[in-house]
């Protein structure tokens, strides 16, 4: 629209007579606007960098010091000690000849006030980095909050008493420790040795006490420094080494995928969802560029998250390379990019420097589902480059997509706020298969068709034929609970904000003379032709391999199960471990994904749920041995998954700071027996909480239908499983299972069976037998409810 419009603002002809220059004031107004918006966008980031800049303190805080410099001043008091005078001494001679002297000592003043104004900011940053860096509460027992706790607390909410930004905090956040590597690899083998014969771990004992007493402290010294250097010392190399360097398709591999409400379509007017969808993404996208969104917190409490990972969210995508991709953001980007029957869109999301309305977005999303034009040669499946081999994309990209009509189309792509797929197919939970269904769905949001996606994108927004909705992210640029954050506001913002009309449709008038969607040109060669089959072979290869198991547990949710007094989280993961050892008759290394994000940049730290304590309770259990006996083994057993958790959110987890020495090795030339086969240990089963972080726009008492199913992910070893969990209010537990086909030990639906009879096998074990009789009874109630 843009180019369109700077076409036509301006003609000129060449006559005998002269230039002709004729003008459309019309499309200059447009253009007008459009910079006016992106003005006030620059205007909005500069006072915004000036609020978050002296926070805790406040900008108007410098006025409040001036006026009581002055005022001490004028009852002939020098609070400066002298420092006013010597600022006054050495003032340029030029002001000396120009001010009187009393203006002199005014100046002085004013200098003196500032430089102790940014002394108290920098004072107050330094006690809010202290109170953050304190991590004790979290160990503390639910309910006995030590007085140190208490007062803690009371300062910390003094000095966050100021409404903060969206990056108010990312100074004053702590950088993340580096743990002692006698601690580190003392944990490492209390965690390996449920997993291990004796002989296997006496001997890794000893590669243990090697490393330790040898190369581990050279290591050490190269990561502290690093640690002194760096933000964190963790986060660039895992972004690079554990997403970017991959060579193989990041579809399914490493991408991820959200769902839609569980029981409830707000419309099945394909067009409308689209248009507030797109809406509420770009409104989100508003409060993120101008931090009007508040600071993720950890639950419960004033504890403030890094918010980094918001930055990438939009207009950013993952660029191909020989030996390392690239993470491209762009400041901003007024289109998205759409995908329709094989054709590509540029569709405009701002008109003359305001956003379209949801109805408006619908009308042009219509267009789009209207146009009967058919994709140029080799349009319809060149997104299966970005779902193959990383090199072989690479390779097309620079040749036959860096210059030309190719580049200015990728361009619109890439540099697009989001991708949009509108789909042909319908999905979601209905019709006379369910549950079949739904796996179908989560197939379909983690893969698709393994080209009608952009799966280098930050994220793609999938529509589909019947209103349902979806996403798949790329994982390197930001970890689930952000892309989880958004999503949760968009659904609530669509269903409860926006709404749709009494047939279905977006709400608002229409522009009718709004210039359509910018169909995108290619000029695809013979060889990008074969190449775009050839990764959709590969990549198709890869999605038919893909067993998902999407099912909602309805027994019991986090209310029964927090009336035990156990952590929700610590029970699931116990009844994983159960679950697996009834499918595969033995324990595996188990990875649960926690977050680090108390310190500055901080991603994610490694669970290792299984624990001698998780696996002494299976055995018990499954040895029938007695009630008492399984319970209290049951109850160390969550105390040590809690524990576990708490110290790999405060920093004393063992895989990052062990993947951190081995690339610290690499670096080095040095090999390390203890470090590699540590790394090469497979994941056999993965798994990672959904949190609802916004309850508060879900209305599940009014509205107990708006459910959130979640998400999933692809399996992270050939022969083991994904697992994703949400629990999602007080009755229900959402789960994803992955697997391969390829595996012909694995299954996910017989998995997901063994996952709903362990955790049922451990209620009955806890409950007490009358609140479980109740708990049946409520359950029979609601089920004849949903069911009338």
């Amino acid at each position: 629209m843009a180019e369109a419009h700077q076409a036509v603002a301006f003609q000129f002809t060449i006559t005998p007579e002269g230039i002709d220059l004729q003008l459309s004031h019309q499309a200059l107004n447009q253009i007008f606007l459009s910079g006016v918006r992106s003005w006030k966008k620059r205007v909005s980031r500069l006072r915004n960098r000036v609020i978050k800049g002296v926070y805790p303190a406040s900008p108007s805080s410098w006025l409040f010091v001036v006026i009581a410099i002055l005022a001490t001043m004028y009852m002939r008091s020098d609070p400066s000690m002298g420092l006013i005078k010597m600022i006054q001494q050495h003032l340029p001679l030029s002001l000396h000849v120009s001010l009187s002297t009393q203006g002199q000592t005014m100046l002085s003043a004013l200098v003196f006030s500032t430089l102790l104004w940014l002394s108290l900011i920098l004072a107050l940053r330094f006690c809010l980095k202290l109170l953050l860096s304190y991590h004790q509460w979290m160990f503390e027992q639910h309910g006995r909050v030590s007085n140190t706790t208490k007062v803690w607390v009371t300062l910390l909410r003094l000095l966050s008493s100021r409404k903060p930004l969206l990056y108010s905090y990312q100074t004053s956040l702590p950088h993340l420790p580096v743990p002692p590597i006698k601690d580190t690899v003392s944990r490492y083998l209390t965690s390996a040795r449920p997993l291990l014969t004796d002989p296997e771990f006496n001997r890794m004992t000893e590669l243990a006490r090697e490393f330790e007493s040898n190369l581990g402290n050279r290591l050490q010294r190269y990561l502290r420094l690093k640690a002194l250097w760096a933000t964190n010392y963790v986060s660039d190399w895992w972004e690079e080494y554990i997403y970017l360097r991959g060579r193989g398709p990041i579809m399914v591999n490493s991408n991820y995928y959200g769902m839609d409400f569980l029981y409830v379509t707000p419309t099945p007017v394909q067009a409308a969802r689209a248009g507030n969808t797109i809406t509420a993404l770009l409104l989100y996208r508003r409060k993120v560029n101008r931090e009007e969104l508040k600071p993720s917190r950890v639950p419960g409490t004033v504890i403030p998250l890094c918010a980094a990972q918001c930055e990438r969210m939009f207009n950013t995508t993952r660029t191909p390379g020989v030996e390392t991709d690239v993470l491209q953001h762009w400041q901003d980007s007024e289109f998205v990019a759409v995908y329709h029957k094989g054709r590509f869109f540029r569709l405009w999301v701002y008109l003359a420097g305001r956003l379209l309305s949801p109805r408006e977005l619908e009308h042009q999303i219509q267009r789009i589902l209207d146009d009967p034009s058919p994709p140029q040669p080799g349009e319809e499946k060149l997104g299966a480059l970005t779902a193959g081999e990383r090199v072989p994309w690479f390779q097309m990209r620079e040749r036959h997509f860096s210059s030309g009509i190719n580049k200015r189309s990728l361009d619109c792509i890439e540099r697009a706020a989001f991708f949009v797929t509108l789909d042909d197919e319908e999905q979601g939970m209905r019709g006379e298969d369910p549950a079949g269904n739904l796996d179908r769905y989560a197939k379909s949001l983690l893969h698709g068709k393994c080209y009608d996606r952009w799966f280098d994108k930050s994220f793609s927004i999938v529509i589909y034929k019947n209103g349902k909705s979806g996403l798949n992210a790329e994982h390197s640029w930001a970890d689930a609970p952000t892309v989880a954050h958004l999503w949760e506001y968009t659904l609530a913002t669509d269903a409860f904000q926006l709404g749709y009309t009494e047939d279905g449709h977006c709400k608002g008038d229409v522009d009718r003379s709004l210039p359509p969607a910018q169909r995108l040109a290619w000029d695809i060669p013979s060889e990008v032709q074969a190449q775009a089959s050839s990764s959709l072979a590969v990549a198709q290869a890869l999605a038919d391999d893909v067993d998902c198991h999407v099912f909602p547990f309805r027994e019991f949710g986090k209310g029964r199960i927090k009336k035990l007094r156990v952590s929700p989280d610590a029970f699931i993961q116990i009844g994983l471990q159960l679950a697996y050892f009834r499918d595969r008759g033995g324990f595996c290394l188990t990875y649960e994904a926690s977050m680090t994000r108390l310190f500055r940049e901080g991603r994610t730290e490694t669970v290792r749920s299984c624990s001698n304590e998780s696996s002494a309770f299976v055995r018990a259990l499954e040895n029938r041995e007695a009630e008492d006996q399984c319970r209290r083994l049951f109850q160390l057993a969550s105390e040590r998954h809690q524990n576990l958790y708490r110290m790999a959110m405060t920093g004393a987890g063992i895989d990052r700071h062990l993947f951190c020495l081995y690339v610290v090795s690499k670096y080095l030339g040095v090999d390390s027996p203890f470090l590699q086969e540590v790394l090469s240990e497979p994941w056999r089963l993965s798994t990672s909480q959904t949190p609802v972080q916004q309850m508060e726009l879900f209305d599940l008492k009014n509205h107990p239908d708006f459910i959130s199913l979640g998400g999933g992910f692809g399996p992270v070893a050939d022969d083991g499983y994904g697992v994703s969990y949400i629990i999602v209010g007080e009755d229900m537990i959402n789960f994803h299972v992955s697997s391969k086909h390829s595996c012909s030990e694995t299954d996910s639906h017989r998995f997901g069976v063994q996952i709903s009879k362990a955790l049922k096998d451990i209620m009955n074990l806890l409950a007490d037998p009358k609140t479980q009789t109740s708990s049946k009874v409520q359950q029979a109630q609601a089920q004849s409810k949903k069911q009338l």
